[in-house]
C-alpha cells in the first residue's frame, strides 16, 4: 500500500468566502474520485485546519501500490478536478508519498 499526502496553501488574493468555496470544491471534487480510479483504496480531504496550521487543505489517499498512484496522477477524471478545482486557486503544494 502507498500513502499519498498533499498539503496546499490557497492564493493570498482569495477572500475568506472565496477560500471557503474553493475548499468545498476541492473536497467534493477529489472525494468524488473514489470508485472511479483503479487502485485508489481511500481518499479524504481535510478543509478545516486549526489556526496553528500553515496549510489550507490536505489530501490523504491510500493506493494499492505505486502503480495505482502513477495511474491516478494521469487519470482523466483526476486531471479534470486538479485543473478546474485545485491548480487555479493554490499557490503552494507539498507532497509526500510513502509505503505503508
Amino acid at each position: 500500500m502507498v500513502k499519498h499526502v498533499i498539503l496546499w496553501q490557497l492564493k493570498d488574493e482569495l477572500t475568506d468566502s472565496q477560500k471557503a468555496e474553493v475548499k468545498e470544491g476541492i473536497k467534493t471534487g477529489l472525494e468524488a474520485l473514489y470508485g472511479k480510479i483503479p487502485g485508489l483504496v481511500e481518499i479524504k480531504v481535510e478543509i478545516n485546519p486549526l489556526l496553528s496550521s500553515n496549510a489550507d487543505v490536505m489530501l490523504d489517499c491510500i493506493f494499492e501500490n505505486e502503480a495505482g498512484l502513477k495511474e491516478y496522477a494521469v487519470h482523466p477524471e483526476h486531471v479534470a478536478v486538479a485543473d478546474s478545482k485545485v491548480r487555479p486557486y493554490t499557490k503552494t503544494r507539498i507532497c509526500m508519498d510513502f509505503e505503508i
